[in-house]
């Protein structure tokens, strides 16, 4: 396992980070197989561990928590906010009143008192930024939080905040955790520059490009992914945007196997290239997924595999970018660009 700083915190992070989106009803994985899970990865030399609030409703940090448990000072904790929690339209959002509520919650299911970095889960358009990292500043200083950050931010917004940041004389976020992969590629033409910028540590969600990298879907096999049971629409073959991955996949392929690599080393070795990566977030449901993608670890692609990897998927690009989630609402709103 390798391992990186982020960002300006000084804290070391192993380059595979484990997501927990897959604990409970999500990946249908029970405790004992989420704490199997976990046992192997921090036994590979994972120290982050990522996981939610809203995440099977908040089963996810229950089973983080019980997973952890006697072993938390050995852990980089990060867990987020913003997304619903219910049916109560003020549970959602990142103003002062639900952030405060929401990290304690989040503290009682981690059974933790704090956690070393706590995430916006989206941008909050009816929040100020003001509001909100004022209220993360003083959750900071009262040791609940040791850092906090954004999560699938646009670009404009992350430098929002760190001017905000500074005007106010608060707190800033350290850290973006976008969703980045072979085949969405357009953070790079924006968010990695900006997170460069200002030195926040990067940690990249579905790099297994909701496993389509994962070397299950290739031409002229049934799609029987997890993923596809419950986004069938991201795995239909009649949409061109999934023609044309499906086309970049089978190129993938040819250029793995050229070089001696499993697709899921070439994917996970591809992202944590980056300068801008400081780690990689994979979401195992099982512990056979868990070793496939620890096979990575000490993956380092030379420059002629990235060299054919661009020749594939252009540097920028976003394959299927209809499901990026750091769109400005008035592209997807026709009433927020008419006066």
């Amino acid at each position: 396992m390798q391992y990186r700083t982020l960002g300006h915190t000084g804290v070391q992070v192993s380059t595979l980070a484990l997501g927990a989106m897959n604990f409970g009803a999500i990946g249908r994985t029970t405790q004992a197989e989420a704490t199997a899970v976990v046992d192997a990865a921090l036994d590979a030399g994972i120290n982050l561990i990522d996981t939610a609030d809203m995440y099977s409703d908040g089963e996810s940090e229950e089973m983080v928590g019980k997973a952890i448990a006697g072993r938390r000072d050995d852990i980089v904790l990060a867990t987020k906010a913003t997304m619903p929690m219910g049916d109560e339209r003020n549970h959602c959002g990142s103003s002062r009143r639900w952030l405060v509520t929401a990290l304690d919650d989040s503290l009682r299911r981690l059974g933790v008192d704090h956690v070393d970095l706590y995430q916006m889960h989206r941008w909050d358009p009816t929040t100020s930024d003001e509001e909100t990292l004022s209220a993360l500043t003083d959750l900071q200083r009262a040791g609940k939080i040791r850092y906090f950050g954004s999560s699938t931010f646009p670009a404009h917004r992350i430098v929002q905040a760190q001017w905000a940041a500074r005007e106010h004389h608060l707190g800033r976020y350290v850290t973006e955790q976008p969703s980045y992969s072979v085949l969405q590629r357009g953070i790079e033409s924006h968010v990695l520059p900006v997170t460069e910028q200002y030195g926040l540590g990067v940690l990249v969600w579905s790099p297994l490009a909701s496993g389509w990298l994962s070397g299950a879907v290739r031409a002229g096999r049934e799609i029987t992914t997890s993923r596809s049971t419950f986004m069938p629409q991201r795995f239909d073959l009649t949409v061109p945007a999934n023609r044309a991955r499906l086309d970049a996949v089978e190129q993938l392929a040819q250029v793995a196997d050229d070089a001696g690599l499993t697709m899921i080393q070439l994917a996970l070795g591809f992202v944590t290239a980056h300068p801008a990566v400081t780690s990689a977030l994979i979401g195992p449901r099982t512990l056979d997924h868990l070793h496939a993608q620890l096979a990575a670890a000490d993956t380092v692609l030379p420059a002629d595999v990235l060299d054919a990897i661009d020749a594939v998927v252009a540097p920028g690009t976003d394959l299927a970018a209809h499901e990026k989630f750091d769109t400005p609402p008035a592209l997807l709103d026709p009433a927020l660009r008419r006066r």
